[in-house]
């Protein structure tokens, strides 16, 4: 299976001569003199109709924007504690259905701009976002089709790279300003117990993730993480949120994602003037819901202790030479078997991307390898989530040719039962291509072996690993 913008769901086209639009504002305005649940039910038959007749890109764009803003009038009973109607739930899902068939125009023309593309794409996610909102505001499931939907956007968009081109939206109950904060919106509100929530909680958990939701990230799957990384696991050609304690994702790797959550569970602690005490109470109280049970077989533990770190491939070479490359102190804050969150003063923050690779020295100890999974700046400073690449990491260089220039790599061993070891070459990300035969050198050994570069198993925008199999 693919992921595919045709997969959406949206209904036929029924009627190929196009719906009379010169009387449209005079339709809505006229539902708006009407009873408030007279008037919803126009707007919404009057959607309904226009989302399955043939409209030119133009005016479907405008009919949209039209309907937003009767969207927006309507909405304004329902912005609090005070749950709608199944009428207003109806609209929600036919407004998305008008902004999906209105992306799919725009994906099917020349060249859709990238900025017209994330706001089309922000568009048609919002809509899905309130019918989530509002079904669950009625302590009801959404439909199984909204996810599909909402995965597929997100991907649309990670494909397409406007997840974090900024949409200037004005709606109540307040969404994320992005593309991928909005989706992540979506996702923590299903891992917050949503049927739990007492009413009229549930817009004001919505408000209250609008500004943090952004600072999660989906990040690729890696099946050496396993039991030891915090948060969900999403299948994008799901019908769900993320996958259950017991579910066995069957599904290429490619559209599995880990919900990397150490940011913004970091951020919650922080002060937040503009947050009122209601979406205070809710998120301290919803927040334990998002690991879940199963995501950690470790716990974490608190530790207060200093280390010194080497950052990146090249400076990591160098200090497995004893070659004193320039270090960076640090703060471990706690640990876990499978990694630990430090704290480093915020002037690093150049220096220390997600994807970059690590190596920690603390006081007693052998080094270890690592890597930079989220990272959270605020007052305190610069605060990283690590996980451990758990392993003897020595150096080596890598040549094209016998006699042709060095690259410096770190070679990752690590010992397994019946006196073997798995190894994994780390390079600089595009140094080399898959299928590349590279010479490779020990720093102990003056004998070159011939590898052949196999596909990565990890891979960031700075480093990746590569298995090898050595003699």
């Amino acid at each position: 299976m693919t992921l595919d913008a045709l997969r959406l769901e949206v209904p036929d086209i029924h009627d190929e001569h196009a719906e009379p639009l010169a009387d449209l504002q005079a339709q809505l305005a006229n539902a708006r003199l009407q009873p408030p649940e007279h008037g919803l039910q126009q707007v919404l038959s009057l959607s309904f109709r226009l989302n399955r007749s043939a409209m030119t890109l133009l005016e479907r764009q405008r009919t949209l924007q039209s309907f937003s803003e009767e969207f927006r009038h309507y909405a304004q009973p329902y912005s609090d504690e005070r749950p709608p109607p199944a009428l207003f739930v109806r609209l929600c899902a036919e407004l998305a259905v008008g902004f999906k068939r209105l992306l799919l125009q725009i994906l099917q023309s020349r060249h859709p701009s990238r900025p017209h593309l994330a706001w089309c794409l922000y568009m048609a996610q919002h809509f899905l976002a309130q019918t989530l909102l509002r079904n669950y505001q009625l302590y009801q499931e959404p439909p199984p089709s909204l996810w599909r939907d909402s995965h597929l956007l997100y991907w649309i968009g990670e494909y397409q790279n406007c997840l974090d081109e900024p949409v200037a939206a004005a709606f109540q109950p307040q969404p994320a300003n992005t593309l991928r904060g909005l989706y992540q919106q979506m996702l923590l509100m299903a891992l917050s117990n949503p049927f739990h929530l007492a009413e009229g909680e549930g817009p004001a958990l919505f408000s209250a993730l609008a500004p943090l939701a952004g600072l999660a990230r989906l990040q690729p799957w890696d099946e050496d993480e396993t039991g030891d990384t915090e948060g969900p696991t999403i299948d994008l050609t799901a019908a769900q949120p993320c996958l259950m304690l017991e579910q066995i994702a069957e599904i290429d790797n490619q559209y599995l994602r880990r919900f990397e959550l150490g940011a913004l569970l970091v951020a919650l602690h922080e002060p937040a003037p503009l947050q009122s005490g209601k979406e205070r109470q809710v998120l301290e109280r919803v927040h334990q819901h998002w690991l879940g049970r199963q995501q950690r077989r470790h716990l974490r533990t608190d530790q207060q202790s200093n280390c010194q770190l080497i950052i990146g491939l090249a400076a990591i070479h160098a200090q497995l030479l004893d070659q004193r490359p320039s270090q960076c102190s640090a703060q471990v804050l706690d640990v876990s078997p499978g990694g630990a969150r430090l704290l480093c003063n915020a002037d690093q923050g150049p220096r220390l991307p997600v994807g970059q690779l690590l190596l920690l020295l603390s006081p007693s100890g052998t080094p270890t390898l690592a890597l930079i999974r989220w990272r959270h700046l605020n007052s305190e400073g610069l605060h990283l989530g690590i996980r451990y690449l758990k392993g003897l990491p020595r150096p080596v260089w890598l040549r094209r040719a016998p006699s042709a220039q060095t690259h410096p790599g770190v070679l990752q061993s690590t010992p397994v039962p019946g006196n073997a070891w798995h190894h994994g070459l780390w390079l600089a990300t595009g140094q080399f291509v898959e299928g590349e035969n590279l010479w490779l050198q020990l720093a102990s050994v003056h004998n070159q072996a011939i590898v052949p570069l196999t596909t990565a198993n990890l891979a960031t925008p700075l480093v990746a690993r590569y298995p090898l199999k050595l003699a």
